[in-house]
């Protein structure tokens, strides 16, 4: 059964993806209108006699519906060449990761569904031929609403306007990254509040001194961003075996690829094994809403995207910074699962999950590369290391303090003016932290003369 539902729910999820989704749905709604006002035609009797003395058709219906087509056509025409200028400025400004998340926003969607809706629903009237007398009041009303539908875009053109404008403003982009990975988080967390979700580390599932593993192989490429875990669940429990999954979400997969294993004892048949691809979530490109680490790495290539030198604006990647604090500070409060047991206690799917460290050598260590010769970077990563210390366990402590004293030697080697290093040295233990930071800043190396 989940075999024959996989492509109809793989073709609706990328549907509802594109950028063609809301567009679609506006123009429909747009059609049936055009239906009503054409294919059920009211009489002048079965209207209110005030609204027919009131109402009177315009002398040249066609050439009004005309103008009102045209005009629409080139508003979308400009509005598309203004998008097309937004996403060339976003993409050399911030990253092109960046482009199609853009384009692809529901309030874009919206604007772009009403054009074409307003172009549709001009259209049909302007294809009818003209109507009798009797039904006249009707189909005026009908090209009344025409002319609002137009009015309706031009206000819809001025909030597209500030919107794009709005959408590649530094503060906006980072805001609206970390807005979007901490709802993605959140919502794996909520997902994750049953007892069934654990951590393995205090779990105590049963293991088996040499358990047989069938591996379950890939058909096809792709970036492998989730998995429906409970679904794998029920599978693994109607084979009486452990999933075990090899692969972090978010990874690249290439075509037979043993990307997860049965611990079962005996291999199962090809038609369990179609069932188990089936509830895997490929996709072409990085999703936030299905992987919150996306949000962060993104955050991060913001940032050495500034720190390049054609851009040269620490500014942003300082703010990108303040962002992806906060991000990791809600991470180290809340500890994803990697386990999933049935009614009876028993384990049966588990997954890998980027551990705190490693997480934060990607998101600290490029930034800290590319920002080496820049003292406020390094000063900024040091204040993030900081903060983090005050939530992190003795674990994650440890975690923390490599990477202080990694941003301690780079700016030791970078501060070589004395006033640099008076003024680093005075700002290293500044702030309430829980790390173990030295007082001045050493020489690099360390028989180096003073200056």
């Amino acid at each position: 059964m989940i075999r024959l539902l996989y492509w109809p729910i793989h073709l609706f999820k990328t549907f509802r993806q594109s950028i063609a989704y809301l567009p679609s749905l506006l123009a429909l709604a747009y059609a049936v209108l055009a239906y009503v006002s054409l294919f059920l035609p009211i009489s002048d009797e079965q209207l209110p006699s005030v609204l027919v003395k009131l109402i009177e058709p315009p002398e040249s219906t066609r050439s009004l519906l005309a103008a009102l087509l045209g005009g629409m056509i080139s508003l979308m025409v400009f509005s598309f060449s203004m998008v097309m200028s937004v996403l060339s400025q976003a993409g050399g400004q911030f990253s092109h990761k960046l482009v199609f998340g853009l384009i692809s926003e529901r309030h874009h969607q919206w604007v772009l569904g009403h054009y074409l809706g307003t172009i549709l629903f001009a259209l049909v009237l302007l294809m009818t031929p003209d109507v009798t007398e009797g039904i006249a009041t009707w189909r005026t009303l009908a090209v009344y609403l025409a002319c609002l539908m137009v009015i309706h875009c031009l206000a819809l053109f001025v909030y597209f306007i500030h919107n794009a404008s709005q959408s590649i403003q530094v503060d906006a982009v980072a805001a609206d990254l970390h807005r979007t990975t901490l709802t993605s988080m959140q919502a794996l967390q909520t997902c994750q509040s049953g007892e069934e979700w654990r951590v393995l580390s205090t779990s105590t599932p049963p293991i088996t001194s040499e358990p047989p593993y069938h591996p379950v192989h890939t058909r096809q490429a792709g970036y492998l961003l989730n998995a429906d875990l409970t679904t794998l669940a029920t599978l693994a429990e109607r084979a009486e075996g452990t999933l075990h999954l090899h692969f972090h979400f978010g990874d690249y997969v290439v075509a037979g690829m043993p990307i997860l294993s049965l611990e079962a004892p005996e291999a199962p048949d090809s038609g369990w094994c179609d069932e188990v691809r089936a509830t895997l979530t490929y996709m072409e490109g990085e999703s936030i809403s299905e992987h919150y680490v996306f949000g962060m790495t993104q955050l991060m290539e913001v940032a050495l995207k500034a720190l390049s030198p054609g851009i040269n604006d620490p500014g942003t990647a300082r703010l990108c910074l303040h962002r992806l604090t906060d991000l990791l500070r809600r991470r180290l409060e809340w500890r994803p699962c990697d386990a999933l047991f049935d009614q009876d206690g028993v384990c049966r799917v588990t997954w890998q999950v980027e551990e705190f460290d490693s997480l934060v050598f990607r998101l600290f260590q490029p930034i800290l590369t590319y920002g080496r010769e820049d003292l406020s970077i390094g000063l900024e990563l040091l204040r993030s290391l900081k903060t983090l210390s005050q939530f992190a366990d003795r674990r994650d402590i440890k975690t923390l303090q490599a990477h202080a004293d990694r941003v301690v030697e780079t700016l030791a080697q970078t501060a070589d003016h004395p006033l640099d290093r008076r003024f680093v040295s005075d700002h290293l233990n500044r702030g309430s932290h829980r790390l173990s930071l030295p007082d001045t800043l050493p020489r690099f190396p360390p028989d180096r003369p003073p200056q």
